[in-house]
């Protein structure tokens, strides 16, 4: 059975993803086989793997650190927002239903057996587990049914390292209010605090570090610095949609959607010189962009509401008028069309007049398509002319089907190479319904894996993706930008409209580039954190 650790925090965004991700990327190098685990993930950014099934893309980032392929089994439950209070409840990599959170607080006790299997199936298989918990684990009134931090911790009998976030200040407050609130048996589980982001001098934090292993009786394993690593964060609280970047020589701005999905589809521009990638979300922020991203979205419906509210849907709509490329991806490849309609209730029910970027309609069901797909682009129009026959890979992941209408043609050819056993026709349910038999997906986290395990079927059929029509295109394909000659013709397409030369502009092999910023987190923990002692831990285990 694997040695395992877990890595939790005093609150969101100290670094838990970084850092467990960090430590998958060590013990890879020591000659460990590892792999990631949280049990729980509440995240828009998804990902599907080669069998067809659905995980948060927290734990491929860590999966790619460690070497290892992605498996659901490293992330059992993924919670989906779809509004304020409720969330699409995925199990095992297939959907379960809708529940509110006050449904899911109370049926997420039953979830405890498939968490287990899940990491009974890693431990078997792997010489290290490194789980990531959520949030804080001194949240009082979450701890009695908790599955995800300190219940956790007991199910995989994992000591912990407590992580606390210096950048934000209070940090000492921080790490010593979370371990008062934590019980005597939990307290007897952390057996590590790690000070995170720290900038300056460390030895100006010796006397505090000094006091507070002396006051909490926990030694502190490590201060970590602000790292500049440029791998995926979690959605909700990415630093992404706030930087504010200069306007480069190709300027490409994204419409930040209030519920947006997958904006990982997008990093491969930030690595090309000369571009720049803008979240936006006002007309005043938008300013004269080279080309507009919709993205994809958990509701397309609400956020293409919002569009309307706050004036973007019409600062796109001029923008287009004027001959600027816009590019819809899944969601917001949906609300480009002419109508959207919801008879099965799915995003809320009724119809809504879409942007009419495209002439095409969307129909919502409940079944889910989940499923990596490649392919290559067909004869393209318009600015992105250049995309024509290029080779294409990614993943498909929506609720509803589009069908084009006349004057419109398809933007790709694609075939599915992974074919999911069951969509589960829960999706559209409400938490009732989804208390039903969880689906044979549940099988995904009781058949050996092997890590590099490849799906072994088949490709299906050939099938035609997406639309275009003259600078306006949309695909349902998340990850189309990955290859490098895709994001690089996009961008010597753009120039050569304005009448730039970027022929020269090299984009960064992006599978390549993730790996140098693994290695490069690596070497930075490595030179701040006692490893000798995180080993020592890893060896004791707990009783």
């Amino acid at each position: 059975m694997a040695k395992v650790i877990m890595v939790q925090g005093t609150m969101s965004n100290v670094g838990k993803s970084l850092l467990t991700a960090g430590l998958c990327r060590i013990f890879r190098q020591d000659g460990f086989r590892v792999a990631p685990f949280k049990s729980q993930n509440m995240a828009l950014n998804s990902y599907i793997t080669e069998e067809g099934l659905e995980m948060g893309r927290a734990q491929v980032m860590q999966a790619e650190a460690a070497g290892v392929a992605p498996s659901v089994c490293m992330n059992p439950i993924l919670l989906k927002p779809t509004n304020d209070v409720g969330s699409q409840v995925i199990v095992n990599g297939e959907v379960l239903g809708n529940m509110t959170a006050r449904e899911y607080f109370a049926y997420k006790k039953q979830l405890i057996p498939e968490i287990q299997k899940a990491f009974d199936k890693l431990s078997a298989e792997y010489d290290m587990i490194v789980i990531e918990g959520a949030g804080s684990p001194a949240e009082i009134n979450l701890k009695a049914d908790d599955i995800v931090n300190m219940g956790m911790a007991k199910m995989a009998k994992a000591p912990v390292l407590l992580v606390g976030d210096i950048d934000r200040g209070g940090v000492f407050a921080q790490l010593i209010g979370t371990v008062m609130l934590l019980t005597e048996e939990e307290r007897a589980m952390v057996k590590g605090l790690v000070i995170n982001k720290f900038r300056g001098d460390k030895t100006i934090l010796d006397p505090g570090i000094a006091m507070l292993e002396e006051r909490a009786g926990i030694p502190v394993v490590g201060v970590a610095p602000y790292m500049q690593i440029r791998v995926e964060d979690e959605d909700s609280l990415t630093e992404r949609f706030s930087e504010n970047r200069k306007v480069g020589l190709i300027d490409i701005a994204v419409i930040r959607l209030p519920r947006i999905s997958n904006f990982t589809d997008f990093n491969p521009f930030e690595n090309i010189e000369g571009v720049s990638l803008r979240y936006v979300e006002t007309p005043a922020q938008l300013r004269d962009p080279d080309m507009i991203i919709l993205p994809g979205t958990k509701s397309t419906m609400d956020d293409l509401r919002h569009l309307r509210q706050c004036g973007l849907e019409a600062a796109v709509l001029k923008a287009a008028a004027d001959g600027c490329v816009i590019f819809g991806i899944c969601g917001g490849y949906q609300m480009m069309g002419e109508l959207l309609s919801d008879p099965e209730g799915v995003e809320g029910g009724g119809t809504m007049r879409g942007m009419g970027l495209l002439p095409m309609e969307t129909v919502f069901a409940g079944q889910k398509t989940r499923t990596r797909v490649d392919g290559r682009f067909l004869q393209a129009e318009g600015l992105l002319g250049q995309l024509s026959g290029q080779e294409l890979s990614g993943y498909e992941i929506h609720m509803g089907v589009t069908r084009l209408r006349e004057g419109c043609g398809a933007l790709a050819e694609i075939r599915n190479y992974a074919e999911p056993g069951n969509t589960s026709a829960a999706a559209a349910s409400g938490g009732n319904q989804a208390r039903a038999e969880l689906s044979g997906a549940e099988q995904a986290c009781a058949e050996p894996s092997g890590g590099n395990r490849t799906c072994g079927k088949s490709p299906g059929a050939a099938k035609q993706d997406g639309a275009q029509r003259g600078n306006i295109y949309g695909t349902y394909v998340h990850g189309i930008f990955d290859r490098e000659n895709v994001a690089k013709t996009v961008v010597k397409a753009l120039g050569e409209a304005k009448g730039l030369d970027m022929s020269e502009t090299s984009a960064v092999d992006f599978a390549a580039f993730k790996e140098s910023q693994y290695d490069l987190l690596a070497a930075e923990l490595r030179k701040h954190l006692d490893m000798e002692k995180i080993y020592a831990i890893l060896e004791e285990g707990l009783e």
